[in-house]
């Protein structure tokens, strides 16, 4: 999903059906971090206005208070979090087995037994 900062309070607010003080509101209660210009005109993402959406349906469709919401959203964030944490270290775990597997495919010299302790048969 696209995180680059690119609607204004007045066109979210439509994407969304909410009108701006909401997303002002949703804002100061730490719901939503849009995006700042150079001149404070808040920006927001297609993940903003997705999480905006789940906000609305959260509340809308489930009766969540904003108190709910909150926490629905910081596991939600939390869960995102671990995912990439994990994805991380597989990545870096894959690396590291890779890596000894090549050590090994250089270390490796196939062994022949000495003729003499062969026996033989007569």
């Amino acid at each position: 999903m696209d995180d680059r900062p690119r609607y204004m309070i007045s066109v979210a607010a439509d994407l969304v059906g909410m009108h701006p003080q909401t997303l002002r509101i949703y804002e100061s209660k730490g719901l939503i971090r849009p995006k700042r210009t150079a001149g404070n005109t808040r920006l927001y993402s297609e993940l903003d206005i997705d999480r905006l959406r789940l906000i609305q349906q959260l509340t809308n469709d489930l009766g969540l208070n904003l108190a709910g919401v909150e926490q629905v959203l910081e596991l939600q964030d939390q869960v995102q979090r671990m995912r990439r944490t994990l994805d991380r270290m597989e990545r870096e775990m894959r690396e590291a087995v890779n890596q000894v597997h090549r050590q090994y495919r250089r270390d490796l010299v196939p062994w022949k037994p000495p003729i003499d302790l062969i026996p033989t048969r007569h």
